[in-house]
């Protein structure tokens, strides 16, 4: 990767800069004096390190550090975007970039294809789930980490370029050659039926299009049967503003208030209306949340929930109610800055913590029960401020067991599913595949000698209660106890292979299932055994208890 020097001229130009920026607001003449004097200390601090410190500094890294640490002291959000990072951003926010259509991972030391995208190069000239990546034109990268594949699998569309793989069992490496093209990553990964009236969206980002992509989705499942929806917003880390506003049009009818900003350049300050028709104003909405839902996905959330336009299942969603806008700065590179908070319908602010009111420590807490405020939505539900979005039915994800984590985190479910897929030409249609008791028993054969390991919560706790009970001295006291309990609830992988079966199996077959049906394959094995989708169908399903929910006010 080409570096550029920094001289001192160029920390001084992007001081300038900041001090041009900061003169746009209207700001007491201290205010003026202490930006001046606090830059100029800055600048000469710079100058002198650079020049006395005892080893040779990197002038590049040294600023980049400065401010790294500078913003981070606002919010994660706020954030200098160098000119090397401009492309990964851009990718971010359009999904858009010059590749092969693959995700890419380091499992068990090895860097693996994880998923190639349908109906993309890598898909298309054969690449496997599993292939482990040896050469990017010639290039060793069995030691480099993924970020650097990634750049190198990157390019101008129609450029070619060979990877070497090694493939389950096949004793010599395969060379293939393939086309880079302009890779479009869909908002929507997959849509369809979980039942025969029940339709399906996942929605996984808010990139440009979303709206679109959600509403052809919705107008093919209806053409289909579709009679109610799940829209399913977990773990969706949010994005483009807009794109909340579309996808709130797919629901809700022209003219109507999405969100509106609020920051310190009144200027700025904004309300979004939808633009458009709507694609369905009546047809059964659930919308599936958890913890990870952040930012446009909230909005979403929050606008279903305030026009008591669907039914919210799942967690508390992350809270994130700050909204970023990039500002350009010299030598290619970009502020993106936190500019407003964003209200939803109601009037309320979703923001769980307050970045600006930190503790003497520099920590920062959520914002306290006390301080939070009531609202109410059309119908009259309460609903509440400063915290993320509350679901109006909680359902908690399955929590899996430790040798399960485990299993999935030592690569061993992934290994062996892709073992099973070039033993078994054709597993049937992925919503029904199960593994037989014969296979989940070969299974646990095959795990006899590899290894892993998990601690369970209860031994971490008599381990916590051993440490404490030396510091204070009662040890020699109930040691006998302690051993005992040691004895009784210490892990045994083959009890718990037996103990946790139903979950392993749920995961296995859904990693299994992937291998043949790609993403599709993935989602569709997982249906069964997502008890917050489960509950999403009972809610629509029961048309007396959706419109209660909707209408019964919160205590």
């Amino acid at each position: 990767m080409r570096r550029k020097k920094i001289s001192y001229f160029m920390a001084g130009a992007g001081l300038t800069v900041l001090i041009a920026l900061s003169l746009n607001f209207t700001t007491p003449n201290e205010r003026y004096f202490e930006i001046t004097k606090n830059l100029d200390i800055f600048a000469t601090l710079f100058k002198e390190v650079n020049a006395y410190y005892v080893d040779e500094v990197n002038p590049n890294q040294l600023i980049k550090t400065g401010i790294d640490a500078m913003l981070a002291s606002l919010d994660p959000y706020t954030n200098y975007i160098p000119e090397d990072d401009i492309e990964d951003y851009r990718t971010m926010t359009t999904g858009q970039y010059g590749g092969i259509g693959a995700l890419i991972g380091r499992m068990n030391g090895k860097n693996m294809i994880l998923m190639p995208y349908e109906g993309f190069p890598a898909n298309e000239s054969g690449l496997k789930i599993g292939d482990e990546i040896l050469e990017v034109d010639g290039v060793d990268v069995t030691d480099k980490n993924t970020s650097d594949i990634s750049q190198l699998l990157k390019g101008q569309a129609k450029t070619d370029l060979t990877i070497t793989v090694k493939r389950f069992g096949v004793i010599e490496p395969i060379e293939i050659t393939l086309k880079r093209e302009k890779i479009t990553i869909d908002n929507v990964p997959y849509y369809g039926f979980v039942d025969d009236e029940v339709g399906y969206i996942k929605l996984s980002d808010f990139t440009t299009g979303a709206g679109k992509e959600v509403s052809n989705a919705l107008n093919e499942l209806k053409n289909e049967g579709a009679k109610k929806i799940i829209l399913d917003l977990r773990d969706n880390p949010g994005g483009l503003l807009m794109e909340a506003v579309n996808v709130s049009n797919v629901f809700i009818p022209k003219g109507k208030e999405v969100v509106s900003t609020k920051g310190k350049v009144t200027d700025w300050n904004k309300t979004y209306n939808t633009l458009n028709s709507s694609t369905d104003e009546e047809i059964p909405v659930a919308v599936l949340t958890s913890s990870r839902s952040a930012s446009a996905a909230e909005i979403v959330s929050g606008v279903i929930q305030d026009y008591d336009r669907g039914v919210l299942v799942g967690e508390k969603t992350f809270g994130k109610g700050l909204v970023q806008a990039t500002r350009p700065l010299t030598y290619n590179s970009q502020l993106k800055v936190t500019t407003a908070k964003y209200y939803i319908p109601s009037g309320r602010c979703i923001q769980a913590i307050n970045y600006s009111d930190r503790n003497e420590d520099g920590s920062i807490g959520k914002v306290a029960d006390s301080l939070k405020s009531e609202f109410e939505t059309t119908n009259g539900r309460l609903v509440y401020d400063g915290g993320g979005i509350d679901p109006d039915l909680e359902v908690k994800p399955q929590n899996l067991a430790p040798i399960t984590a485990s299993l999935i985190a030592r690569g061993l479910i992934f290994d062996y599913a892709t073992m099973y897929y070039y033993e078994h030409e054709n597993i049937g249609d992925a919503a029904d595949f199960t593994i037989t008791a014969e296979e989940y028993n070969e299974f646990v054969d095959w795990l006899s000698d590899k290894e892993y390991d998990y601690t369970t919560r209860v031994e971490k706790t008599i381990e916590s209660l051993t440490e404490y009970a030396k510091k204070e001295k009662y040890y020699s006291d109930i040691q006998d106890e302690i051993e005992i309990l040691k004895t009784q609830v210490f892990h045994n992988k083959e009890q718990d292979l037996k103990q946790f079966k139903a979950e392993i199996k749920e995961i296995l077959e859904s990693e299994i299932a992937s291998r043949y049906y790609l993403r599709d394959g993935m989602v569709e094995a997982s249906f069964d055994n997502d008890p917050q989708l489960q509950a999403a169908i009972e809610v629509l399903r029961n048309n007396g208890g959706y419109k209660e929910i909707l209408a019964k006010a919160t205590e």
